[in-house]
């Protein structure tokens, strides 16, 4: 990146956005503001037009938010988050975010900014052609903060057929091997195409990973029996009584549900 930097300001608040604009022009020799925008779809308007090299962003905004529009750009530039709301001063988005500033913002607080800035910009300058770590950050907040698409149950292989077995009706999910298998209420055990892995991601939050084995639905648990090295026998409420035992790496997953 070369200064000035190609900024864009996007905040639906004319006096926030004249505000900082004011400020900025401050600093010319760091900021060049190409572009302004009321909202996130006016954002990415402007974004594609100007490829910035920063944008200042308000997060509460109509139409789009600003994670909104940030979840649809291909090209991430640096992001400085700007609201007036602390609720969202939390660590994630100090982490992943160039920096957070609080309306109204203030002189002193830019300033810290402008130093993150120019830090960035000047190491980007001596990694010629590498991805910029903030951007990437920010991407895997992005997508960690998408929600779960929810599911109501998981198709199986039976002979000839494909059943669907509702997520109301299974009571866990062990590994043998090579191979998952879901259990059900009835007794029945079916071959799935899943690792637990991605069960595990796709599952409602009541479904509990209780060891690199096995994954147990919470509702249908009967009893929890305490065993040897900080493991723990689980009984299940299904036809077989099925009894799961849980890793010793997973004890603070099972108090918790104990606690609960």
């Amino acid at each position: 990146m070369q200064f000035p930097l190609k900024t864009i300001l996007i905040d639906d608040e004319p006096l926030a956005l004249s505000r900082l604009k004011r400020l900025l022009e401050k600093h010319s020799g760091v900021f060049a503001i190409v572009g302004e925008a009321r909202n996130g779809a006016e954002g990415l308007v402007e974004i594609d037009r100007h490829s910035p090299d920063v944008i200042f962003l308000d997060i509460e905004m109509p139409l789009l938010n600003g994670f909104e529009m940030l979840s649809k750009l291909t090209k991430m530039p640096l992001v400085i988050f700007s609201t007036a709301y602390d609720q969202y001063a939390i660590r994630a988005f100090e982490e992943n975010s160039v920096d957070y500033l609080l309306k109204p913002v203030e002189n002193d607080r830019l300033a810290k900014t402008i130093e993150k800035i120019k830090n960035i910009a000047n190491a980007g300058s001596s990694n010629a052609g590498s991805v910029n770590p903030y951007s990437e950050n920010l991407l895997k907040l992005l997508e960690d903060m998408k929600p779960k698409k929810e599911i109501f149950s998981l198709s199986v292989k039976s002979g000839d057929r494909i059943l669907l077995i509702p997520l109301t009706e299974i009571t866990h999910f062990e590994a043998e091997e090579k191979y998952v298998f879901l259990n059900t209420l009835d007794g029945q055990k079916y071959l799935l195409n899943y690792t637990l892995t991605s069960l595990e991601e796709k599952l409602p939050n009541h479904y509990l990973r209780i060891s690199r084995a096995g994954i147990v639905n919470s509702h249908h648990i009967k009893e929890i029996q305490k065993h040897f090295n900080g493991k723990y026998v689980i009984a299940m409420r299904d036809r077989k009584a099925s009894q799961v035992t849980s890793g010793s790496t997973y004890a603070d997953a099972i108090r918790h549900l104990l606690d609960n």
